[in-house]
Parts: C-alpha cells; structure tokens; sequence
C-alpha cells in the first residue's frame, strides 16, 4: 500500500502547449503520475504528446533556448472550484512537488498557486469563476 496521498480530481485542461525539456522521461512521468495526464500519442523517442481529455501538451527532447534563459514565464491548469484548487495545493505539498506560493486570491475573483515542474517551468494551477467549470465536448 503506498503512503502517497490520493489526487484530486482531473484539471480541466490548458488546451495546448509545446514545451521542450531536457530530461524527457523524468517529465513526462511528472505529468502522467503527479498530475494525472494521459498519454495521447508518442510521436517518436524524443516527442511524446499527453492530454487531460479536452487539450495537448506536447513535451519534445531539447536543450531549450540557446541562451538558456527560460522565456515561458508559466502556464495554467484550470480546476473548477476553490475546494479544488485547495485540494491541488495539499496533494502536490504531500508529494515533494516544488511550491512557489501558497494559494492566493486575484482581484477578478480567480485564486491560484504556482509550482516548479521536474524541468523547472512554473505551472499555475488556477480557479477562474469565468472559465473554471467550463466542459469542451
């Protein structure tokens, strides 16, 4: 029996992003096993294209920016609902994941958090009362 904590339930996606990492693997199990993506398809060793259902994150083998410097300030997840978001936040907390903040409110009535993924790019879990909720078919 493992002493993880349960996940709590599935993000309501991001629709679409690429990023290119330099550990391929070590990230695309963060994804699949921390925060509960499927693999939609891999492309080929170095391409593996994974999914909440209603987006695409495509994760490609790379170096990243030729200057090192990371020009992808950070991307969001959407949850639909406070009690959600407060549910992330103590999951990822259990599970050694890297917090940069503890949730906060937005003055537009949205409340987030951010977190480091094994790569190092800042992942925003998010509840937006204008988008959160919202099912693609």
């Amino acid at each position: 029996m493992s002493d993880l904590p349960v996940r709590p339930g599935r993000l309501n996606g991001l629709r679409h992003i690429a990023l290119l990492v330099p550990n391929l693997e070590e990230c695309e199990r963060f994804y699949v096993d921390v925060m509960g993506m499927k693999v939609l398809n891999r492309a080929n060793e170095d391409l593996v294209y994974l999914t909440c259902g209603n987006d695409n994150l495509s994760l490609g083998r790379g170096a990243g920016v030729a200057n090192g410097l990371q020009t992808l300030d950070h991307y969001g997840f959407i949850v639909d609902s406070v009690e959600e978001l407060e549910a992330w936040f103590h999951y990822f907390k259990a599970r050694g994941v890297t917090l940069l903040d503890k949730p906060f409110n937005h003055g537009d009535g949205a409340r987030s958090f951010h977190i480091l993924d094994p790569a190092g790019n800042k992942v925003q879990p998010l509840y937006h009362p204008a988008v959160s909720g919202q099912r693609l078919v």
